[in-house]
């Protein structure tokens, strides 16, 4: 019964809908990281079953640079369906999100592939507290001994691992995490010579944080954006509301985002920005595939139509369910 409502839960969220279902042949990548990914399917009846109907959240991705010159900048560890990212320095590693639970092994074998050792990882970043970008960082945390810093406003969910305003139904919950230092808006976040710029976008939670920073490439320096999310997937805007203020959040984050124009949009839903194709670019010699400055504009203005919609729809419903 809880794998079935997890699936359901999956089948309502709006990013769930957005990824696309993988072939049978796009699990590739080394013996090690597919067991990973093999064990993390197992581990429970629910990751069985949200593994048999959304399979690009399990397929493998080789691990790549997306952008930076060798040996810097920014790697993609995640799989087809979700979004993790490596940043590598001199003093020590990052990692952002930590994807479904049992998925911090197949980061950690994504960061030996790139050479790397994932003892030497930091710091872990989190874009947002759900399960299938927080469910892995528990894990990952052990494997690294890395400090996870997060928002206060998603500090309850990762610590209690629940889904805020859901918090008993065990189905939307993430093994808890342990959150070593709160990060505010603005904050800038430095390691060697990476520095990762804190933004609050709140909204898809309560605490959702995308961050920036600048990375440099054959002499030229391009603004890179991991944007959480603003999609209302499985959130209730009305009757209750997720929790209280959540519609003044998305909203807050449509108004600040609305011009922000990065010249690579990444976010922990690779479907988002159109990652295959720039895949084949990047594949095709192509080093700044992934550079575009009117991508994320376009994406952020369908997210706040959608955003809009589905708070009509939801109102609608509540008013009738409340007049019968």
């Amino acid at each position: 019964m809880r794998a079935m409502k997890w699936v359901l839960l999956l089948g309502l969220s709006g990013l769930a809908a957005c990824a696309p279902v993988a072939s049978d042949d796009s699990a590739g990548g080394s013996g090690a990281r597919a067991a990973a990914a093999e064990q993390a399917a197992g581990d429970s009846a629910a990751l069985a079953a949200a593994q048999k109907q959304f399979l690009s959240w399990f397929a493998n991705v080789e691990p790549f640079r997306v952008i930076g010159d060798a040996d810097q900048g920014v790697y993609f560890v995640g799989t087809e369906g979700l979004g993790m990212y490596f940043i590598p320095t001199e003093e020590g590693h990052i990692v952002i999100d930590g994807g479904m639970p049992g998925q911090g092994a197949y980061i950690a074998e994504a960061i030996k592939t790139l050479g790397y050792d994932p003892a030497d990882v930091k710091i872990l970043l989190n874009s947002h507290a759900h399960l299938d970008h927080s469910g892995g960082l528990a894990e990952l945390k052990q494997l690294t001994g890395a400090r996870l810093l997060a928002s206060e406003g998603d500090r309850s969910a990762l610590e209690g691992g629940f889904y805020l305003g859901s918090e008993d139904d065990a189905s939307m919950g993430a093994p808890p995490v342990k959150v070593d230092q709160i990060i505010a808006d603005g904050e800038v976040v430095k390691l060697g010579e990476v520095a990762l710029t804190a933004h609050l976008t709140p909204g898809h939670t309560r605490g959702c944080t995308s961050w920036t920073m600048d990375v440099e490439q054959g002499g030229k320096s391009y603004k890179t954006l991991f944007f959480c999310s603003a999609s209302v997937a499985a959130n209730r805007l009305v009757g209750p509301p997720q929790y209280e203020g959540i519609v003044e959040d998305y909203r807050k984050t449509f108004a600040l985002t609305r011009d922000w124009k990065p010249d690579v949009f990444l976010s922990n839903h690779p479907q988002f920005f159109g990652m295959a194709a720039k895949q084949e670019k990047l594949a095709a010699g192509d080093p700044l595939a992934f550079v575009d400055d009117s991508e994320f504009p376009a994406f952020i203005a369908k997210m706040e139509q959608a955003f809009e919609a589905a708070l009509e729809k939801q109102t609608l419903k509540y008013n009738a369910i409340m007049s019968d």
